[in-house]
């Protein structure tokens, strides 16, 4: 054997890194043979869709921000850590005052008012639904419903007929979603409107979004049109994957795909992991983020910014959706300069945790998961002292979410609540293992972050960032 079996060519390199370091009678260093060689695109996007990637980007932008070589951001003392802890102990021994406390995860937004919707999609599926079908249903559900939950804005609401309540910002987007779900908007079949399927969610016409939740001059949504794209690229990528989501493309058979190496029947035994499904997630709906952020594709002028120029595949296998570039941060290849967070299909994987288990699965390694960088989570932070703009006025204009200021808030965000957790479990006396983050994050980080900002600006997020629907 020698090179001359690998097909090598001095006028073509290969582009495998271990083929490329070949001794001369052909031996691969097993080593460099099992190492990603980060300048493929395949490669790099498998990292940066990693939350290690992500724990560790944030990690260095907060250390590099601690040292104060940030040009953004200070961060507060221990002193400021422990009060933005007590607030949210506070916080979560007011809400649930049993210390029974869920999942950080849309179900919760489905129990707004004090309605349990969950009881009424059962009485709608009726007694004779199997376990996994009604699985599939409640993650059809979830999973529109989650997509559709980027912040509604200050000025919208829903008033629910059958209880005549009205709710606002996330717990409206959730009931609406709910009822827009129940009324058969995303199913293309009248005989079975339980459900969401590729050609319901293709045909989506952003009107009947928009009516179904109740948008009006006087009642403005943002992001409304956002939305709808959304979904309708999401039917895409189902009618383009048979082989995850069924000929049917329904999001419900993620299930199946999940636990299809168990056979018909679900044992007992049956688990997967948290970032298997996070991963699983990624790699199937990469393509139907709208940003133009691909591993392999950036503007001539070296940014992301739209109307840049692409260069490179355009394979959907490489869009990175909720993943920005930060001059600070660094690493090999393709993946340098790339912050990922990938917000949405994280409170998305958290919102699957209760189909999935009710099913019979049990889901593992839920701390691998990471806390989520938005207004709530980020603007507790801000308003504890903890994160610092070193500007005030940054507080008072509006900003992109492509902003390296936003870039480096969610980041700073993300390891900061890895730092908060471990303080909330020691005031209330809890274990890692009996209060997972996504149990910090539901008692919690997001509803302290809600309650500061009532109390500072009437509910309004200490930051102004222009939302298209779809990541906010």
């Amino acid at each position: 054997m020698s090179k001359d079996n690998y097909g090598l060519d001095p006028e073509h390199a290969t582009a495998n890194h271990a083929v490329r370091h070949a001794d001369a009678q052909g031996r691969v260093d097993p080593v460099q043979e099992l190492t990603p060689d980060f300048n493929q695109p395949a490669a790099a996007a498998t990292w940066l869709r990693t939350t290690t990637a992500v724990r560790e980007r944030a990690a260095q932008l907060l250390a590099r921000a601690r040292s104060g070589e940030s040009a953004w951001f200070t961060i507060g003392d221990a002193a400021a850590l422990d009060g933005a802890a007590q607030t949210v102990a506070d916080v979560t021994r007011e809400r649930y005052p049993s210390g029974r406390i869920p999942f950080h995860s849309r179900w919760r937004h489905f129990e707004a008012g004090g309605v349990d919707r969950l009881a009424e999609l059962d009485r709608l599926l009726g007694d004779k639904v199997t376990p996994r079908e009604r699985a599939r249903v409640q993650i059809d559900l979830v999973l529109v419903s989650v997509l559709l939950d980027a912040g509604a804005g200050p000025d919208w609401h829903y008033v629910e007929s059958a209880s005549g309540q009205r709710f606002t910002r996330s717990e409206g987007l959730g009931v609406a979603s709910f009822h827009a779900f129940t009324s058969g908007l995303f199913s293309s079949d009248p005989a079975r409107p339980l459900q969401a399927d590729a050609a319901g969610l293709r045909a989506l016409v952003t009107d009947r979004l928009a009516q179904a939740f109740q948008l009006s001059d006087v009642n403005p949504l943002v992001g409304i049109a956002g939305r709808a794209m959304l979904l309708r690229r999401l039917g895409e990528a189902l009618a383009e994957q048979p082989e995850v989501f069924g000929q049917e493309g329904r999001p419900g058979r993620l299930f199946d795909a999940l636990v299809g190496p168990y056979g018909p029947a679900i044992p007992p035994t049956a688990e997967v992991q948290a970032h298997e499904l996070l991963s699983l997630l990624l790699s199937s709906l990469s393509r139907i983020w709208p940003a133009a952020n691909a591993v392999d594709s950036l503007a001539l002028d070296g940014s992301d910014a739209p109307g840049g120029i692409p260069m490179g595949s355009g394979d959907p296998a490489f869009a990175l959706g909720d993943c920005w570039r930060h001059g600070a941060v660094h690493g090999p290849g393709l993946t340098n300069g790339w912050m990922p967070f990938h917000k949405l299909s994280q409170w998305l994987t958290y919102s699957l945790l209760e189909p999935i288990e009710g099913a019979g699965v049990k889901v593992r390694g839920l701390d691998a998961l990471t806390g989520l960088p938005e207004y709530r989570n980020g603007g507790l932070l801000i308003d504890s002292g903890v994160i610092v703009p070193r500007d005030a006025a940054s507080l008072e204009r509006s900003w992109k979410v492509s902003d390296e200021f936003i870039v480096e808030w969610r980041a700073l965000t993300v390891a900061l609540l890895d730092e908060l957790a471990p303080r909330v479990r020691t005031l209330l006396g809890r274990s890692a293992e009996e209060l997972p983050l996504a149990c910090v994050l539901e008692g919690g980080t997001w509803a302290a972050g809600r309650v500061l900002a009532q109390r500072l600006r009437d509910g309004a997020p200490p930051l102004r960032i222009e939302s298209d629907g779809t990541v906010f």
